[in-house]
């Protein structure tokens, strides 16, 4: 039994530090050198005035990745939002967003998640959204020759702007718990694999996360305390030439499908 995004639930969390880090690596990291952010302050502005948007796909930077912004029907009792529609998702993707599995995480304030990754193929496809509280959810682009790689990606989600992300195979994922308690659902194409699902330290400076706190004040889990860095695993990254391969394959197995199915209706 797992944790989203793969932690498995008997980990426990602790806090990390500058001085753990310089032990697995050599050097501490505490600091990010390298300014990778993506601005989206003028997407999100426009997100919280366009009456346009709700119940559109909103175009995130890093290629692939999106936000559903769902429209959302309030009243005394409280508010009802739509936060998975296959048929647009499909739409956007070429194939269904099949969903392997459904995961709840609930975190304290200061919790940080990630950077957590799977191989692809198949790689792990996600739909984030934060349904009480408040996160700072984070993609990292990992996709070697990607135009965005070792970019990032920062939005603030919580249970006023209910943002739905979607993150692409091959993209880094994390989020930090703004709220005294965050509770975010995930839904994700493949079941957890442990062999095939990997991590890297929220806090490494070659991809300059800026997270809302500093390292000694962040909780992680050990796994993520003691995540390698990206320097470490370049062999394991993914090439999102390789990526898009992939994707352009489920999308003609889903066309195949549908033809298929359309000629044994006609039969």
């Amino acid at each position: 039994m797992t944790h989203a995004d793969g932690q498995p639930t008997t980990s426990t969390s602790t806090s990390a530090s500058a001085s753990n880090t310089a032990t697995r690596t050599g050097s501490a990291t505490t600091t990010n050198t390298t300014n990778t952010s993506l601005d989206v302050s003028a997407l999100l502005d426009r997100i919280n005035t366009d009456n346009t948007l709700p119940g559109t796909i909103v175009d995130l930077p890093i290629p692939g990745a999106w936000v559903y912004v769902p429209r959302t029907f309030s009243d005394d009792r409280g508010s009802f939002h739509e936060w998975f529609r296959g048929d647009q998702f499909m739409e956007r993707l070429g194939y269904p967003f099949t969903i392997a599995q459904a995961n709840l995480s609930r975190s304290t304030r200061n919790v940080i998640r990630g950077i957590h990754l799977a191989d692809v193929p198949p790689g792990q496809a996600k739909l984030v959204t934060c349904v009480a509280g408040s996160i700072t959810d984070v993609l990292v682009d990992l996709r070697t020759g990607s135009p965005t790689f070792g970019k990032h990606v920062s939005l603030p989600i919580s249970d006023a702007q209910p943002l739905i992300v979607h993150i692409p195979l091959g993209v880094g994922h994390a989020f930090h718990a703004v709220s005294e308690t965050a509770v975010v659902n995930y839904l994700v194409t493949e079941t957890y694999n442990p062999d095939a699902e990997w991590e890297i330290h929220p806090f490494d400076g070659a991809l300059g996360v800026e997270w809302d706190i500093d390292e000694d004040t962040a909780i992680l889990s050990p796994k993520d305390q003691a995540a390698p860095h990206l320097a470490d695993v370049t062999d394991r990254l993914p090439n999102y030439r390789e990526v898009r391969g992939w994707e352009q394959e489920l999308q003609r197995g889903w066309e195949l499908a549908m033809d298929e199915s359309d000629a044994w209706a006609g039969e």
